[in-house]
């Protein structure tokens, strides 16, 4: 679970020291780490507006990652913004580094910045749900990439069968997951799902329809959202 896929934010830093096993770890977002490949007299080898223009051209599909409500602390505090997400309210946000990893065991991947308020409430559910959003879903993709509001307003959704997090309507594909593991990677947190339980929209007639391409997925390319023809 979360405490097990995160216990490298089990330091309580008010303390100073190592949480004992018994009290529940403290998910606040983590500060940008000091990363540095070279030395503060030298050159960066890649200029970070140059690597995202690159890397821009590499096209990918879209997702939303959310969770169930986590449980409070032990000692009923949350760590949660109130206008982003209020207690008694799921999680969420947009995802494009969302990937496949393994087959046996079945297994995914996504990452997610390190100073994001939204992952806590992730790690302390220790669950969460891949929603693989359709070509009609750009509007859905940018209320969850959004900061400030109420991501789940107006938003339709059942729970997953597994760990009842939030199943977007819509939805082309979804995979139900457990946090597997949590690693590091520069600025990033790389996040390993195993996956319990997953299915297609057009399985259980929630999935994109006609209007939507038949099924076909929305893309993010350059910074733009659009789709693909077939020839």
């Amino acid at each position: 679970m979360a405490a097990a896929a995160v216990r490298y934010l089990r330091a309580d830093p008010a303390r100073g020291s190592r949480r004992t096993t018994n009290t529940p770890p403290i998910l606040d977002a983590l500060p940008r780490p000091e990363l540095r490949c070279v030395g503060e007299n030298e050159r960066a080898p890649v200029e970070q507006a140059e690597f995202r223009r690159v890397l821009g051209n590499f096209a990918t599909g879209v997702t939303v990652i959310t969770a169930p409500a986590p449980p409070p602390l032990a000692d009923g505090r949350t760590t949660d913004h109130p206008a982003d997400h209020p207690a008694d309210h799921p999680a969420g946000f947009a995802c494009q580094s969302f990937s496949a990893l393994s087959l046996d065991p079945p297994l995914v991947v996504f990452m997610v910045g390190r100073t994001s308020t939204t992952w806590p409430r992730i790690a302390r559910a220790g669950v969460f749900c891949v929603n693989v959003l359709g070509a009609d879903q750009g509007e859905l993709c940018r209320r969850f990439a959004a900061s400030g509001t109420d991501k789940f307003a107006g938003v339709t959704h059942t729970p997953a069968p597994t760990t009842g997090s939030p199943r977007l309507t819509g939805t082309t594909a979804w995979i139900d997951c457990t946090i597997h593991a949590v690693h590091t990677g520069g600025d990033h947190l790389i996040v390993v799902g195993r996956v319990e339980s997953l299915g297609t929209g057009d399985e259980d007639g929630t999935g994109a329809g006609a209007g939507a391409g038949e099924g076909a997925p929305l893309l993010f390319h350059r910074g733009r959202f659009g789709g693909f023809t077939t020839g």
